[in-house]
């Protein structure tokens, strides 16, 4: 229950925040603040501050202009606060979480009167390692853990890479520089900053020499007298992975506010699918063989490290036969003997059953890794101990030390091949959705690949677990949370109960203010040649001082409308695989401020978070309705198993899916109250197949133009 003190500091906080940015308050956003409170104080807990009610989530489709980043941040902080928990924002592109750090929060902290502090989150993975920094300076390569994968990386980065380290140190020792890749002011190669960042399982703690000048730990210090913490999908879904309170506070200590919240189900499913390349495998594990005497000249004084050491050759022995049958088996299924060729090839297995073969070579091979990884972490945990000097495990410390990022590099790689197959080996549940079990054979490096792959087709039960299950409380907004005008689409991807709160927020555009068209020229994308000509038409009937988006479902349809066009067109064109995408938006800009038209030609991810406003975008073209083709094994197999249970696929997955991303690409238009323009739509389906109308009644109330005929919104 939201009781009078708690909702006064909220109303008082609103009123100052309008008054001190000079804000009109807005319907949707009172009414977002309002259901926000109700939800959050109404959690029911016992003495301890745990929860014991189980309404505590809301989800709230708040459409662009509704201002939802102050709306929740006025709600939840307060409720956070006077229940001792921590606010955690998560966002899934770094443009908002930017911009929450960095203009909304400052704002919020200015004028509502509110006392917090706020810090951002990042993985370990984005800070610099002092002790990898250190090697680097001292020279690589006398680092013996360097030899087994990292000496051929080390001859080809040259001077650039040791050009770099002394920058890094010296930025960072005199403060200028606090460690984190992204405030770099250049951006640092994937392979360079592999080996100066570390992980959860090479990281010593508080047995590093170097853990008081730490970059992760002065970070993490920051969080734990944070209010509010700003971090990203991807890190709270890591989080949960490893228990929840790894990175990030206890989940129940923790109020969620998951913004672009239509992004999680699809994250959480990435964060969920294990790979196996076997040649990579084969390259480690023989590495591994080969530095077997040094690694027991190094490490084999301490009696636990030996005998464990002594297993390997054997452990190793075992595996390669068995890889290389592996090998064998897929290139027989996927039938090609003389092997992959220059294409990708892959090979999904119907209802993600392997076959029987596959199944017991995954058995045999769950057993060896599994034994491989319980002794590799056997190993790194004395490795760590030797590193402490209240604890005697009879391996002095300088020993141990460099040795250890190569024994966890290895314990991790073991891991996730020990997940993948037991992912194969295991036979799903067929009540439940099963697994997509697929293999790919890939040209890396020059080199033939088979790649095994597993990965859940849906991530509601794991988020219902250890996410909505695990919180004290949870808001999830985005401006796209409902498909065909209902909530069903996205409770089933990301496991929201029904007894949650739900809620559409009226928005403040005034969306007549928008035609969408369907003209006479739109044609059945099917007759593809025709499709095209259509495109190529109506790029040529546009007027020359137009601020175009023109949105193409494929990168070859895109070329072959471009190249078709008369080269006085071809001009205006910018197109999106030619240019970087903010160098791209700036050349479009300065077109419309020169009063020169502009069309830009975009793919699917121009879609979605490109701004635009005013007189830089007053037409938004899609050629064609964006149903995604389940051609992708985790589609293709949810597909499948939906079929199977009598269930129509196109419409349970592909028309709502198709429904929000429409509404996306609509979204593009209208970005601020004054806004105006046209959306045509370049595809007859919405009007002769039966789920167009459905389409259509899921977007805003447009102004309606059908082959010409106005209608109304």
């Amino acid at each position: 229950m939201l009781d009078e003190a708690l909702k006064g500091d909220i109303q008082t906080a609103y009123r100052r925040v309008l008054e001190g940015l000079e804000l009109t308050p807005r319907y949707g956003q009172r009414l977002m603040i309002a259901e926000i409170a109700r939800t959050l104080a109404g959690i029911e807990t016992d003495d301890a501050g745990k929860r014991t009610s189980n309404e505590h989530v809301c989800v709230l489709e708040a459409g662009t202009g509704t201002g939802k980043t102050l709306a929740y941040l006025l709600a939840a902080l307060p409720v956070a606060k006077a229940r001792g928990k921590r606010l955690v924002v998560s966002t899934a592109t770094v443009a908002l979480q930017e911009q929450v750090l960095h203009q909304d929060l400052p704002a919020l902290k200015a004028h509502s009167g509110l006392d917090f502090d706020y810090a951002l989150a990042k993985g370990r993975g984005r800070y610099i390692c002092v002790s990898k920094l250190e090697q680097a300076l001292d020279g690589v390569e006398d680092n013996p853990t360097l030899s087994l994968f990292e000496q051929a990386m080390e001859s080809r980065d040259g001077d650039d890479f040791h050009g770099l380290v002394k920058e890094l140190a010296e930025a960072y020792g005199n403060g200028r520089w606090e460690g984190d890749r992204d405030s770099w002011p250049v951006a640092i190669a994937d392979p360079q900053w592999r080996r100066l960042t570390t992980d959860h399982r090479q990281c010593t703690n508080r047995r590093c020499d170097h853990f008081s000048a730490c970059a992760f730990f002065r970070a993490r210090r920051y969080l734990d007298s944070a209010d509010i913490i700003v971090a990203n999908h991807d890190l709270v879904l890591a989080d949960l992975a490893l228990g929840g309170g790894a990175v990030l506070p206890s989940p129940s200590d923790c109020i969620y506010v998951f913004d672009e919240g239509h992004h999680l189900p699809d994250k959480a499913i990435g964060h969920f699918t294990h790979r196996f390349a076997v040649n990579g495998a084969l390259r480690w594990l023989r590495t591994l063989k080969k530095s077997l005497t040094e690694l027991n000249t190094a490490l084999g004084v301490q009696p636990t490290l030996a005998r464990l050491l002594g297993g390997f050759p054997e452990a190793i022995a075992a595996l390669e036969p068995r890889l290389g049958e592996v090998f064998a088996l897929g290139h027989q299924l996927a039938e090609l003997p003389n092997g992959a060729g220059e294409e990708t090839h892959q090979l999904r297995f119907d209802m993600g059953r392997a076959p029987e073969a596959l199944r017991e070579q995954a058995g045999v091979l769950v057993t060896v890794f599994a034994e491989m990884s319980r002794n590799l972490e056997t190993m790194a945990d004395i490795l760590r101990e030797s590193l402490d000097p209240e604890k005697s495990t009879g391996l002095p410390r300088e020993q141990a030390e460099p040795w250890l990022p190569l024994i966890a590099l290895l314990h991790g790689r073991a891991l996730e091949a020990h997940a993948l197959w037991l992912a194969f080996s295991e036979v799903d549940d067929t009540q439940e959705p099963p697994r997509a079990r697929w293999l790919s054979f890939e040209q890396i490096g020059g080199e033939p690949e088979l790649v095994f792959a597993a990965s859940p087709v849906s991530a509601a039960n794991t988020l219902a677990r250890t996410l909505w299950g695990s919180c004290h409380g949870a808001v999830v907004t985005s401006a796209t949370l409902t498909a065909l005008g209902r909530f069903e689409r996205l409770q089933e991807r990301a496991g929201l109960a029904n007894r949650y709160r739900y809620q559409r927020l009226p928005s403040p555009f005034d969306y007549s203010r928008a035609v969408l068209s369907v003209p006479r020229e739109a044609v059945d994308p099917g007759d593809r040649e025709g499709h095209e000509r259509a495109i190529v038409d109506f790029v040529q009937g546009l007027d020359d001082d137009e601020a175009v988006l023109m949105l193409f479902s494929s990168r070859a349809q895109l070329r072959a409308v471009e190249k078709a066009l008369p080269r006085s067109y071809r001009e205006r064109v910018l197109a999106q695989d030619r240019l970087p995408k903010r160098e791209l938006i700036e050349r479009h800009r300065t077109r419309v401020d020169a009063g020169e038209g502009s069309i830009i030609f975009g793919l699917a991810s121009f879609a979605e978070g490109i701004d635009l406003p005013g007189k830089y975008l007053t037409h938004v073209v899609i050629t064609r309705l964006p149903f995604a083709v389940p051609d992708d094994p985790v589609g293709a197999t949810l597909a499948e198993w939906i079929e199977s249970r009598g269930g129509n696929p196109f419409m349970r997955i592909t028309v709502p899916d198709a429904s929000i991303k429409l509404v996306q690409a609509c979204g593009r238009l209208i970005r601020k109250e004054d806004d105006c323009g046209r959306i045509t739509l370049l595809d007859r389906r919405v009007l002769t197949r039966r789920y167009g109308q459905a389409l259509l009644d899921g977007l805003p109330p447009f102004t309606r133009e059908i082959d010409g005929v106005v209608q109304g919104g």
